[in-house]
């Protein structure tokens, strides 16, 4: 299977083709401009004639507009260029100081509020957000990364002043936990338009149906639908545009709801097909012929099948990961695309937390917990970011030891069709949560994966450059790894002359293995070779301590530290372990 994704227009400042215009008039918000800058490649310090004109030439090219500037400057040259906010680029204002980052227009559907964050964690300063539904941590209904039609004002400001708000909804969908006076309904089983409420009070209405939509409602647009595509090679791509529409229309769907386009793998590249997917602003997955051809449909054609090795390319292409067939094949010209209806996938978001202190936690992992129903996790992990989780957010926490029933539990809720986060300390997939999560995970649920500072990131911080060159990551805890193996590993990576980063070093109970651990080390590098732990990275109790193979006592360590041996060329340079990497210019 092959999958190609369309251009987004509102993408991370550091993470996509988000053309970010910086504008700034002093020395200080040129030099704050440069941080920027250098942290985002797709940023740019927009030079003109003045201030206001390079104000006006970055709101026509770029996507976001950061200023370093007074609020009331931007706000005069801005106020006659305003059209519409779905529209009109994001604005972050930086005081001179850089002591604040002001989200001033864009907001959350603009990506402002994004923005405003990021630009405050480059700059050590403070966000400023004045959204209301952001400023006390609800999801903003046009913020889920679906379509939404409606009276989204409306129904968001009853939402906010805690008025009753009922959300109907077909099936389970991943969404976020929403405050009490949000009623969600049973789900109702099936698809059917919904007419107006003769209650006349404020609806979430989550459907790929076209329903009458009043000045109380909000319609929320889930991923469900599949369109299969085939064509006739050159097809134009307004024809599929209007084929595909055509049918959408007729079976009272909304084409805001197409997870995809889909096709046959030598359709790949036809550029009528693909363009459409771009102009819906969903991928395109194609398939090979002989996957196809195993599809049940109502519609084979032996025709179809001597041209491209199927007999159904449109039916079989949106029913090729199940689903009910809403569109049965319909052609015109040169194409012919047929509708299918999938289940809700669930959404399993695997975040790493850091090593402990807030600001090492990352701005995606703070998105996703905010956006999660529920968050499963070590007691502890989730005590630590209840402040992040929005009204209604259930915590699954457990104990230590509980490891496969925590990624039993978030596997479930997530097949379920809950938005879940699983959340572990680090980086979830470095001795973590990611793993055995996945273990059990199938192609029912979306996974994303947010990865964390981990310990080893945060105790290299503390003891200097120790990882500056080849280096490897071992555990020593023997319950899932037989210490016959561990003792393998650690002899190899000595005789590698790796620097070596010891998890789980010692506990109670294996209170003697990390001092054989050191002697294996010591027996191929010199004595005064360093060796550190860092205990508690980031945290309140944070300890460093310093040694070398002849004189580190292993009693120092325990399960809250990470022991980080060097390797022969590792050296002590102002109380700092360092591993140089052989630079030609040092001489």
């Amino acid at each position: 299977m092959t999958t190609t994704a369309p251009h987004r227009h509102r993408d991370t400042p550091g993470t996509g083709p988000h053309r970010v215009g910086l504008v700034a008039a002093t020395a200080a918000g040129r030099r704050h401009a440069r941080t920027l800058a250098a942290a985002w490649p797709h940023a740019r310090l927009v030079e003109a004639d003045g201030v206001a004109d390079a104000l006006r030439t970055a709101w026509t090219t770029c996507d976001a507009v950061v200023a370093f500037l007074a609020t009331g400057a931007v706000v005069r040259v801005r106020a006659p260029l305003l059209g519409d906010k779905r529209t009109d680029p994001a604005v972050v204002v930086v005081d001179e100081a850089a002591r604040h980052a002001v989200a001033l227009l864009g907001g959350h559907a603009g990506g402002a509020n994004t923005l405003a964050a990021e630009v405050a964690a480059l700059l050590d300063a403070r966000p400023v957000v004045t959204t209301a539904t952001d400023a006390v941590d609800l999801p903003g209904l046009d913020t889920l990364g679906w379509p939404v039609e409606g009276a989204v004002a409306a129904v968001s400001r009853a939402i906010l002043d805690g008025e009753p708000v009922r959300l109907v909804a077909d099936a389970v969908w991943p969404l976020p936990a929403l405050p009490p006076n949000v009623h969600r309904e049973p789900p109702t089983g099936e698809h059917r338009a919904v007419g107006p409420d003769p209650e006349g009070g404020y609806r979430v209405l989550v459907t790929d149906r076209v329903v009458p939509v009043d000045d109380r409602t909000v319609v929320l647009r889930p991923p469900s639908l599949v369109a299969g595509v085939g064509s006739s090679r050159g097809v134009p791509a307004a024809e599929v545009d209007a084929l595909l529409h055509r049918a959408l229309a007729d079976a009272g769907l909304s084409p805001a709801s197409l997870r995809c386009l889909a096709s046959v793998d030598v359709k790949a590249d036809e550029e009528g097909i693909r363009a459409t997917a771009d102009a819906l602003g969903v991928p395109l997955r194609t398939w090979p012929a002989a996957e196809l051809s195993a599809v049940d449909v109502p519609h084979p054609s032996e025709v179809v099948r001597a041209a491209v090795g199927t007999p159904s390319v449109a039916e079989a292409a949106a029913l090729r990961d199940g689903g009910t067939l809403l569109v049965p094949k319909t052609a015109s010209a040169m194409a012919t695309v047929a509708v299918a209806r999938h289940a809700p996938r669930g959404r399993l978001a695997i975040v790493g937390l850091g090593p402990g202190a807030a600001d090492l936690r990352t701005p995606r992992a703070v998105a996703e917990l905010r956006r999660a129903a529920v968050v499963v996790g070590l007691d502890e992990y989730v005590d630590k970011v209840r402040d992040l989780l929005g009204p209604g957010t259930r915590g699954l926490a457990s104990g230590l030891g509980a490891e496969e029933e925590r990624a039993r539990s978030a596997v479930a809720e997530a097949t379920a069709g809950h938005a879940v986060a699983l959340v572990g300390s680090g980086d979830a997939g470095v001795y973590a949560m990611a793993s055995p999560a996945l273990e059990y995970a199938d192609e029912r649920i979306d996974v994303v994966g947010v990865p964390g500072v981990t310990a080893a990131l945060a105790a290299a911080a503390l003891l200097g450059a120790p990882i500056g060159h080849d280096h490897v990551y071992l555990s020593l805890s023997d319950l899932h790894t037989p210490w016959a193996v561990i003792e393998r590993r650690v002899a190899a990576a000595a005789e590698a002359d790796l620097v070596a980063l010891l998890y789980n070093p010692r506990s109670r109970a294996r209170d003697w293995q990390l001092g054989a651990v050191l002697a294996t080390f010591a027996a191929h590098r010199p004595p005064q070779t360093p060796v550190g732990v860092v205990r508690n990275a980031s945290r309140p109790d944070e300890q460093v301590h310093l040694a070398t193979l002849a004189t580190f006592d292993p009693t120092v360590v325990d399960m809250y530290g990470l022991v980080v041996v060097g390797s022969s060329q590792t050296r002590l340079v102002g109380g700092r372990m360092v591993t140089p990497r052989g630079y030609r210019w040092r001489g």
